[in-house]
């Protein structure tokens, strides 16, 4: 079963979901998916030791 990474994200954005993991073996998929979101800018990951990524939203700007 394949993650819906465009809900994932919109998940974020409302706050629905703290953050999401993506490991490695996901993240060509999802990469794609980042980079046609139009609030990419403001989705942040942060890389984890030993592959994959952890995903959250930044809140803190004024504008999207």
């Amino acid at each position: 079963m394949s993650k819906d990474y465009q809900q994932m994200l919109e998940q974020i954005r409302s706050g629905e979901l703290e953050e999401f993991e993506i490991n490695t073996d996901e993240f060509m998929d999802f990469q794609k998916v980042l980079m046609e979101y139009s609030h990419r800018k403001k989705v942040v990951g942060s890389a984890k030791r030993g592959g994959g990524a952890v995903y959250h939203y930044d809140h803190t700007s004024e504008h999207e």
